[in-house]
């Protein structure tokens, strides 16, 4: 299945894309997309509803705005580093053990809602993402056993403004965290929808022009060994996002440098889990 949510900022209501193409909203089954959801079997539970009701369900506007797939995840943890070009490409060495940070659930946004350059940004940058929907708790797990643990997948980009992250202190945290910093979507893609993430093509433009475009083949640590490797450190709860790092090509790598201005159109998007696009504004 693919589901979103859909509706204003703060309102949305959880809806399915139909095989069809058609957008429905499931709202008269499951409340939200959240912790509970996943933990509760949601996932099955609600692909068990659809046979008998999928046809009386509202049908959702092609006008209408799409939020987050996902209502207030416990926890956003990222893997920095994690394909051998990017690494190079940061002038930095490749890792031997995955790079973590966290990234606030608050910088959560809709795929197509703008980018706001934070107050004091000046070195905006992109990152293309896969990211891991967390489906069952999971607590010291091993790697032959990460994949049952897994939701889904969803695009995200990763915005990340590279004054805070690396001059000042070095705290990737907060170049990371800025409101709007996290458009996810336009919707998870349940694990069966995908039948390896460990080998899928992702991309993003920027003003039209390809700024990133590769596979996540070329992960240094795959997605089972990324699922594993938290949990050793943190229980990963249903619902928690996993991103999983980003390739070459991100402005930081360019001579000179390039970095985001408003006006800017930023377009992202990975093979079956469909594309997002972000306009570029200042804070103000």
């Amino acid at each position: 299945m693919k589901l979103i949510r859909f509706g204003n900022i703060g309102k949305e209501k959880p809806g399915v894309i139909l095989n069809s193409g058609n957008r429905i909203d499931v709202s008269g089954f499951v409340t939200d997309y959240d912790e509970s959801f996943f933990a509760d079997n949601g996932i099955a539970q609600l692909k068990e509803w659809l046979k008998g009701n999928a046809e009386k369900c509202p049908v959702i506007g092609s006008n209408i705005r799409l939020g987050s797939p996902i209502a207030k995840p416990s926890k956003i943890v990222c893997i920095g580093l994690n394909y051998e070009k990017h690494a190079l490409e940061s002038g930095m060495d490749l890792p031997k053990e995955p790079v973590v940070f966290f990234k606030a659930t608050s910088a959560i946004v809709g795929p197509n809602d703008d980018l706001i350059i934070p107050k004091g940004g000046y070195k905006t940058d992109w990152e293309v993402e896969l990211a891991v929907v967390i489906g069952k708790k999971a607590s010291y797990v091993n790697e032959v056993d990460a994949l049952e643990h897994v939701a889904g997948y969803v695009l995200h980009n990763d915005y990340s403004e590279r004054a805070f992250q690396l001059e000042m202190s070095g705290q990737w945290v907060k170049g990371k965290s800025c409101d709007t910093f996290a458009p996810i979507g336009p919707f998870i893609a349940t694990k069966d929808e995908i039948s390896d993430s460990n080998n899928l093509n992702l991309w993003l433009k920027l003003n039209g022009e390809i700024m990133q475009n590769s596979n996540t083949s070329d992960f240094i640590f795959n997605i089972q060994k990324v699922v594993s490797y938290l949990s050793q450190f943190m229980t990963l709860l249903p619902g928690d996002i996993i991103s999983t790092g980003t390739p070459s090509g991100v402005g930081l790598g360019f001579v000179p440098p390039k970095f985001l201005k408003a006006g800017d159109i930023v377009e992202l998007g990975i093979d079956g889990l469909g594309s997002s696009k972000q306009h570029v504004k200042s804070y103000s």
